[in-house]
């Protein structure tokens, strides 16, 4: 489920990746993202903190996050 202002998209590809999850986990200020035993989770609770810092785009391979902000009409 969407925050109420920023949804974050993640790829399935890379969903089970646990190198890129811990480092997503290290990187995110606002821990958005979890690094657990079967690989990414999408901590919800964190969402409407994203800073839109742009790390998690720049960390992961081109196109498999996609941050949404849902506040925006266009």
């Amino acid at each position: 489920m969407p925050g109420e202002f920023i949804d974050v998209r993640v790829n399935d590809d890379i969903v089970k990746d646990a190198e890129l999850a811990k480092k997503l986990e290290e990187i995110c200020p606002v821990s958005i993202f979890a690094a657990e035993a079967d690989g990414l989770r999408i901590d919800e609770s964190n969402l409407d903190e994203c800073v839109l810092c742009d790390l998690c785009l720049e960390a992961a391979p081109k196109g498999k996050i996609e941050i949404i902000r849902l506040y925006d009409s266009e």
